[in-house]
């Protein structure tokens, strides 16, 4: 399931996801994008996933498939985890996006949020992955 943050702001997308990503929530969530792309050109994404647990693959096919598309309009993705599983999908997301990437653990959540939300907040707890 995905839960739509108020943080979201402009051309910034605020999302926290909970349980197994379904291809509708995917959907869902390009429909954002696609807005977001439409009206700002850019894309910046803080991902809360502290309760994720993975993706059906229909979900993970379209995630790729949006990436490769749309991957040099994607300026920041701020990925927040409490688990190696969630670090390393952040670095292949680092790997196959222009994007500055970064995973911070669950205990850095506002400092995510804030470097997010203005790229000139000093990062200190972070991995940067780009």
């Amino acid at each position: 399931m995905l839960v739509f943050l108020p943080e979201s702001d402009g051309d910034l997308a605020c999302v926290k996801v909970v349980g197994k990503l379904t291809a509708e929530d995917y959907q869902s969530l390009m429909d954002i994008f696609y807005g977001i792309l439409n009206r700002h050109g850019a894309l910046r994404l803080y991902a809360n996933l502290e309760e994720f647990d993975g993706w059906e693959l229909q979900a993970s096919w379209d995630k790729v498939a949006f990436g490769i598309k749309h991957w040099g309009k994607i300026m920041q993705i701020a990925m927040v985890g409490t688990d190696r599983w969630a670090h390393l999908g952040a670095q292949l997301a680092g790997n196959i996006k222009t994007a500055d990437v970064r995973y911070f653990e669950a205990t850095d959540n506002a400092q995510a949020l804030a470097w997010v939300q203005n790229h000139q907040v000093p990062v200190e707890n972070s991995s940067q992955l780009s």
